[in-house]
Protein backbone atom coordinates (compact mmCIF):
# COMPACT_ATOMS: atom_id res chain seq x y z
CA UNK A 1 0.00 0.00 0.00
CA UNK A 2 1.74 3.01 -0.82
CA UNK A 3 0.86 6.04 1.95
CA UNK A 4 0.16 9.48 0.58
CA UNK A 5 1.46 13.02 1.36
CA UNK A 6 0.08 16.58 0.79
CA UNK A 7 2.47 19.35 0.85
CA UNK A 8 0.63 22.42 2.88
CA UNK A 9 2.04 25.34 0.94
CA UNK A 10 1.88 28.70 2.95
CA UNK A 11 3.02 31.91 0.54
CA UNK A 12 2.73 35.31 0.63
CA UNK A 13 3.06 35.61 -3.41
CA UNK A 14 2.05 34.31 -6.52
CA UNK A 15 5.23 33.81 -7.27
CA UNK A 16 6.27 32.08 -4.59
CA UNK A 17 3.34 29.79 -4.82
CA UNK A 18 4.38 28.93 -8.68
CA UNK A 19 8.30 28.25 -7.41
CA UNK A 20 7.07 26.08 -4.51
CA UNK A 21 4.07 24.08 -6.14
CA UNK A 22 6.20 22.97 -8.87
CA UNK A 23 8.78 21.55 -6.29
CA UNK A 24 5.79 19.97 -4.07
CA UNK A 25 4.11 18.06 -6.99
CA UNK A 26 7.65 16.45 -7.76
CA UNK A 27 7.89 15.73 -4.54
CA UNK A 28 4.33 14.80 -2.92
CA UNK A 29 0.66 13.25 -4.08
CA UNK A 30 -1.36 16.02 -3.04
CA UNK A 31 -0.64 19.67 -2.67
CA UNK A 32 -2.73 22.18 -0.12
CA UNK A 33 -2.64 25.55 -1.27
CA UNK A 34 -3.27 28.52 1.93
CA UNK A 35 -4.71 30.97 -0.16
CA UNK A 36 -5.55 32.89 2.90
CA UNK A 37 -2.00 33.91 2.72
CA UNK A 38 -2.45 36.13 0.22
CA UNK A 39 -3.63 39.58 -0.16
CA UNK A 40 -7.35 39.44 -1.75
CA UNK A 41 -6.63 40.96 -4.82
CA UNK A 42 -4.04 38.11 -5.48
CA UNK A 43 -5.92 34.83 -4.88
CA UNK A 44 -7.88 35.06 -9.04
CA UNK A 45 -4.59 35.23 -10.29
CA UNK A 46 -3.05 32.31 -8.02
CA UNK A 47 -6.25 30.42 -9.33
CA UNK A 48 -5.10 30.75 -12.82
CA UNK A 49 -1.70 30.08 -11.98
CA UNK A 50 -2.56 26.59 -10.46
CA UNK A 51 -5.87 25.63 -12.57
CA UNK A 52 -3.80 22.67 -14.67
CA UNK A 53 -2.79 21.21 -11.39
CA UNK A 54 -5.71 21.46 -9.59
CA UNK A 55 -6.65 17.76 -9.59
CA UNK A 56 -3.95 17.46 -7.23
CA UNK A 57 -4.60 20.61 -5.04
CA UNK A 58 -6.40 21.17 -1.70
CA UNK A 59 -7.45 24.85 -1.50
CA UNK A 60 -7.98 26.83 1.59
CA UNK A 61 -9.10 29.84 2.32
CA UNK A 62 -8.77 29.91 6.20
CA UNK A 63 -10.16 32.55 8.83
CA UNK A 64 -8.62 34.20 11.51
CA UNK A 65 -10.83 32.86 13.56
CA UNK A 66 -10.35 29.48 12.39
CA UNK A 67 -6.24 29.43 13.10
CA UNK A 68 -5.88 31.00 9.33
CA UNK A 69 -5.12 34.54 8.14
CA UNK A 70 -7.22 36.17 5.46
CA UNK A 71 -7.17 39.71 5.39
CA UNK A 72 -10.78 39.93 4.68
CA UNK A 73 -14.32 40.36 6.02
CA UNK A 74 -16.34 36.90 5.58
CA UNK A 75 -18.42 38.05 3.22
CA UNK A 76 -15.39 38.63 1.21
CA UNK A 77 -14.23 35.13 2.46
CA UNK A 78 -17.63 33.83 1.49
CA UNK A 79 -17.73 35.59 -2.42
CA UNK A 80 -13.86 33.73 -3.18
CA UNK A 81 -14.91 30.61 -1.77
CA UNK A 82 -17.29 30.59 -4.65
CA UNK A 83 -14.57 31.83 -7.26
CA UNK A 84 -12.36 28.64 -6.01
CA UNK A 85 -15.69 26.54 -6.01
CA UNK A 86 -15.99 27.04 -9.88
CA UNK A 87 -12.53 25.75 -10.73
CA UNK A 88 -13.47 22.59 -9.62
CA UNK A 89 -10.08 21.50 -7.28
CA UNK A 90 -9.34 18.08 -5.68
CA UNK A 91 -11.04 19.32 -2.76
CA UNK A 92 -11.96 22.17 -1.06
CA UNK A 93 -11.16 22.59 2.50
CA UNK A 94 -14.24 24.43 4.03
CA UNK A 95 -14.50 24.81 7.79
CA UNK A 96 -17.50 22.91 9.51
CA UNK A 97 -18.58 26.53 11.51
CA UNK A 98 -18.97 27.90 7.73
CA UNK A 99 -21.09 25.33 6.70
CA UNK A 100 -23.22 25.64 9.35
CA UNK A 101 -23.72 29.09 9.59
CA UNK A 102 -24.11 29.41 5.53
CA UNK A 103 -27.08 27.64 4.25
CA UNK A 104 -26.76 29.73 0.71
CA UNK A 105 -23.21 28.66 0.10
CA UNK A 106 -24.16 24.78 1.33
CA UNK A 107 -26.78 24.89 -1.53
CA UNK A 108 -23.99 27.09 -4.26
CA UNK A 109 -21.06 24.19 -3.45
CA UNK A 110 -24.09 21.18 -3.65
CA UNK A 111 -25.25 23.12 -7.46
CA UNK A 112 -21.29 23.24 -8.58
CA UNK A 113 -20.43 20.05 -7.19
CA UNK A 114 -17.73 20.75 -5.74
CA UNK A 115 -15.63 18.12 -3.31
CA UNK A 116 -15.53 19.27 0.04
CA UNK A 117 -13.40 18.62 2.30
CA UNK A 118 -15.20 19.62 5.63
CA UNK A 119 -12.44 20.66 8.57
CA UNK A 120 -12.76 21.03 12.19
CA UNK A 121 -10.11 22.25 14.53
CA UNK A 122 -9.27 22.64 18.56
CA UNK A 123 -5.94 24.94 18.89
CA UNK A 124 -6.46 23.95 22.63
CA UNK A 125 -7.02 20.33 23.24
CA UNK A 126 -8.69 17.13 22.47
CA UNK A 127 -12.33 16.85 23.13
CA UNK A 128 -14.20 13.60 24.91
CA UNK A 129 -14.09 10.61 22.69
CA UNK A 130 -17.95 11.36 22.39
CA UNK A 131 -17.42 14.80 21.70
CA UNK A 132 -15.12 13.82 18.77
CA UNK A 133 -17.44 10.82 17.54
CA UNK A 134 -20.72 12.94 17.40
CA UNK A 135 -18.30 15.90 15.60
CA UNK A 136 -17.64 13.34 12.58
CA UNK A 137 -21.73 12.76 12.62
CA UNK A 138 -22.35 15.93 11.97
CA UNK A 139 -19.61 17.60 10.06
CA UNK A 140 -20.60 13.89 7.29
CA UNK A 141 -23.53 15.37 6.40
CA UNK A 142 -22.06 18.08 4.42
CA UNK A 143 -19.38 15.79 2.74
CA UNK A 144 -17.62 12.30 3.26
CA UNK A 145 -14.59 13.85 3.26
CA UNK A 146 -13.54 15.22 6.82
CA UNK A 147 -10.67 16.19 8.67
CA UNK A 148 -10.68 16.50 12.36
CA UNK A 149 -7.82 17.93 14.31
CA UNK A 150 -7.16 18.57 18.08
CA UNK A 151 -4.13 19.77 20.10
CA UNK A 152 -2.60 17.31 22.17
CA UNK A 153 -1.32 17.63 25.89
CA UNK A 154 -0.46 14.07 26.03
CA UNK A 155 -0.07 11.07 24.29
CA UNK A 156 -3.53 9.90 25.27
CA UNK A 157 -4.79 13.13 23.03
CA UNK A 158 -3.09 11.38 20.32
CA UNK A 159 -4.61 8.22 21.08
CA UNK A 160 -8.11 9.71 21.00
CA UNK A 161 -7.65 11.37 17.42
CA UNK A 162 -6.45 7.72 16.42
CA UNK A 163 -9.19 5.95 17.97
CA UNK A 164 -12.01 7.75 15.96
CA UNK A 165 -10.61 5.39 12.61
CA UNK A 166 -12.51 2.43 14.50
CA UNK A 167 -16.01 4.31 13.90
CA UNK A 168 -15.21 6.54 10.84
CA UNK A 169 -18.22 4.42 9.13
CA UNK A 170 -17.94 5.63 4.83
CA UNK A 171 -15.82 8.81 5.64
CA UNK A 172 -12.26 9.39 4.21
CA UNK A 173 -11.54 10.36 7.39
CA UNK A 174 -8.06 12.52 8.44
CA UNK A 175 -7.76 12.95 12.20
CA UNK A 176 -4.50 13.53 13.77
CA UNK A 177 -3.34 16.16 17.11
CA UNK A 178 -1.11 18.75 16.73
CA UNK A 179 1.66 19.82 18.83
CA UNK A 180 5.01 18.09 19.73
CA UNK A 181 3.04 15.33 21.74
CA UNK A 182 0.73 14.67 18.62
CA UNK A 183 3.62 14.44 15.87
CA UNK A 184 3.22 10.63 15.69
CA UNK A 185 -0.19 10.88 15.38
CA UNK A 186 0.25 12.02 11.77
CA UNK A 187 2.52 9.10 10.63
CA UNK A 188 0.53 6.56 12.53
CA UNK A 189 -3.05 7.95 10.96
CA UNK A 190 -1.66 6.59 7.51
CA UNK A 191 -1.77 2.81 8.73
CA UNK A 192 -5.21 3.17 9.82
CA UNK A 193 -6.80 4.55 7.20
CA UNK A 194 -6.31 8.51 6.19
CA UNK A 195 -6.17 9.39 2.61
CA UNK A 196 -3.08 11.14 3.15
CA UNK A 197 -1.00 13.20 5.90
CA UNK A 198 -0.23 16.61 5.58
CA UNK A 199 3.71 17.46 5.37
CA UNK A 200 6.18 20.37 4.59
CA UNK A 201 8.13 21.35 2.11
CA UNK A 202 10.70 22.83 5.01
CA UNK A 203 9.13 24.70 7.44
CA UNK A 204 6.30 23.47 9.04
CA UNK A 205 2.92 25.66 8.29
CA UNK A 206 1.48 24.04 11.30
CA UNK A 207 2.54 23.05 14.81
CA UNK A 208 4.18 19.52 14.90
CA UNK A 209 4.53 18.72 10.91
CA UNK A 210 6.80 16.93 9.49
CA UNK A 211 8.68 17.80 6.56
CA UNK A 212 7.70 15.52 3.42
CA UNK A 213 11.59 14.03 3.66
CA UNK A 214 11.23 13.14 6.74
CA UNK A 215 8.00 11.33 6.29
CA UNK A 216 9.51 9.58 3.54
CA UNK A 217 12.15 8.43 5.21
CA UNK A 218 9.92 6.62 8.49
CA UNK A 219 7.91 5.34 5.88
CA UNK A 220 10.55 3.84 4.17
CA UNK A 221 11.81 2.65 7.63
CA UNK A 222 8.78 1.24 8.35
CA UNK A 223 8.69 -0.87 4.77
CA UNK A 224 12.22 -2.24 4.83
CA UNK A 225 11.60 -3.78 8.37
Amino acid sequence: MKYKTCISIAEKTPNKIKSKLKIALKKSDYVEVRLDFLKIEQIPNVLEIIKKDLNRIVCTLRPKIEGGVFPGNEKERISIIKLIAEYNPFLLDIEFNTLKKNKELVKYLKLTKTKLLVSWHDFKKTPKSSELKNKIKQMSKFSSNVKIVSTSKSTYDSTRMLELYNSKGKNNLISFAMGDLGKISRILCLYLGSPYTYVSLGKAVAPGQFSIDEVKKIINLKRSK
